[in-house]
C-alpha cells in the first residue's frame, strides 16, 4: 500500500515536487487548507519566499495545523521549506515551525543571479548528486542529535532529525528522485 504525502501548495515548483513523489511510488494530494491535511502520511514544504508563506499559513489558518501535523508525520522541507522548519533563523527575531535544531543563514548563496548547480553527496541517499542553489539558505549550525547528510563550499545543506527531512536546494528540480524517494522511505517507516 502506497504512503499519501502532501505538498504545502501556497508558492514554489508544486507540481514538480508532486511528480518526484509520484515517480518514488507515493500517492499525492496539494495543501492549501487546513482539511487538505487529513489523511496524509507526509507533508511537503516547498520552495518559495519564507515570509510571505508564512503570511499566506497565517491567512488561511494553515500555520498551526501544519505544526500539528509535524507533531506526529514526517516532513520535508526544501529552500524557503528549511528555513520554515528551523528553530533559529539569523536576522529573525523567532522561528515560524521550530521544528529543527539547526540555526539557518536566509540567501546565503546570494542573490537569484548567483544562482547555481553543485555536485553533491548525499550521506545514505545518493553519492553523485546535482544539487539546484536558488536563493538558498544554509545551515550554520546543527544541534548533536540532527544527522548532517551534505555538505557545500563547507556549509550544511541538507539534515535529517528524526521524521524530519530539510534541504537548501531544489530536489523538485532534477531528474533525480533520490531525495523525494529517500522521503517516501522515511514516510512508510513512520506509517
Amino acid at each position: 500500500m502506497s504512503v499519501k504525502i502532501g505538498v504545502l501548495a501556497l508558492q514554489g515548483a508544486v507540481s514538480e515536487h508532486v511528480h518526484s513523489l509520484e515517480v518514488s511510488g507515493a500517492e499525492t494530494a496539494l495543501v492549501k487548507n487546513a482539511r487538505d491535511l487529513d489523511g496524509l502520511d507526509g507533508l511537503v514544504l516547498p520552495g518559495g519566499e519564507s515570509t510571505m508563506m508564512r503570511r499566506i499559513m497565517d491567512r488561511y489558518d494553515l500555520f498551526e495545523a501544519v505544526k500539528n501535523f509535524a507533531e506526529q508525520k514526517p516532513v520535508f522541507g526544501t529552500c524557503a521549506g528549511l528555513i520554515l522548519m528551523a528553530k533559529q533563523i539569523e536576522g529573525r527575531r523567532g522561528p515560524h515551525l521550530a521544528l529543527l535544531d539547526i540555526d539557518v543563514k536566509r540567501n546565503a548563496f546570494g542573490r537569484q543571479v548567483d544562482s547555481f548547480e553543485a555536485d553533491l553527496e548525499i550521506k545514505g541517499i545518493s553519492e553523485t548528486y546535482i544539487g539546484v542553489f536558488i536563493r538558498a539558505p544554509y545551515i550554520k549550525s546543527a544541534a548533536e542529535n540532527v544527522d548532517v547528510l551534505a555538505t557545500c563550499e563547507g556549509h550544511i545543506v541538507a539534515c535529517r532529525q528524526g521524521r524530519f527531512l530539510a534541504c537548501a536546494f531544489h530536489p523538485e528540480l532534477t531528474d533525480d528522485p533520490a531525495m523525494h524517494r529517500y522521503f517516501v522511505r522515511m514516510v512508510e517507516e513512520y506509517n
